[in-house]
């Protein structure tokens, strides 16, 4: 396998990194900034962050001797050689991101529920640790599509006459208005206008008395 070392992840080349959803102070040290890149390893980790189509928060990944020790990791610590991650699971399905780790490449799985992080590496084949246990997916309700629902209320339609009336009314009040100050060829037409605004008046009224029921009859039928 190859592998790059270096004093810390400040000197790693930019020409050498070619994983464009990680950066190398991702994968150092965390207590010396040191970097060993495992290119095998990388290469499964960006596949595993692209079959995911989301961020893989690393917790650890490569691991200095000392810093090993210091935080109690196994004396033969996968880490140590680069080949080994923790993720973090805030941001995904334990199950589905075990499955499709195991589907790029990765065998070994340490479960860490408690802490929130599942460990990963190239193997041997082994796992360890209280497996994560089943997430409940919850699905909301099942609910008529809202143009059905309200295709279906009388007090929309009701209201919408009673609307469409309110405006007309409003409207010729405005044309008749506009009427009077042109042509007198157009003054005749006046007086007919004001019986229509009456005539939409009585009809925004009987709309609305129309409504009120109809708003009566839906709450008694849930459809409010």
């Amino acid at each position: 396998m190859p592998t790059l070392s270096f004093v810390t992840w400040r000197d790693v080349p930019e020409k050498a990194w070619r994983w464009p959803s990680f950066s190398p102070a991702e994968i150092a040290c965390r207590g010396t900034g040191a970097i060993k890149i495992n290119t095998e390893a990388m290469d499964k980790l960006q596949a595993l962050r692209d079959h995911l189509g989301k961020p893989l928060i690393v917790r650890s990944a490569y691991r200095s001797p000392e810093h090993n020790r210091a935080v109690g990791g196994a004396p033969a610590s996968k880490h140590m050689q680069g080949t080994a991650f923790d993720i973090a699971m805030a941001n995904h399905d334990p199950a589905a991101f075990e499955a499709a780790a195991r589907a790029v490449g990765f065998l070994g799985f340490g479960y860490y529920p408690r802490s929130g992080f599942m460990h990963i590496d190239l193997g041997p084949a082994r796992s360890w640790g209280d497996p994560y246990t089943a997430r409940p997916v919850p699905f909301a309700p099942e609910l008529p599509p809202a143009r059905e629902v309200l295709s279906e209320s009388r007090t929309l339609r009701s209201g919408g006459a009673a609307g469409a009336a309110t405006v007309g009314a409003a409207g010729v009040e405005v044309l008749q208005d506009v009427l009077a100050e042109t042509q007198t060829t157009i003054q005749p037409l006046v007086p007919y206008l004001d019986s229509l605004r009456w005539v939409l008046i009585a009809i925004a009224l009987i709309g609305i008395a129309i409504t009120i029921y109809a708003r009566l009859d839906d709450w008694k039928r849930g459809q409010r």
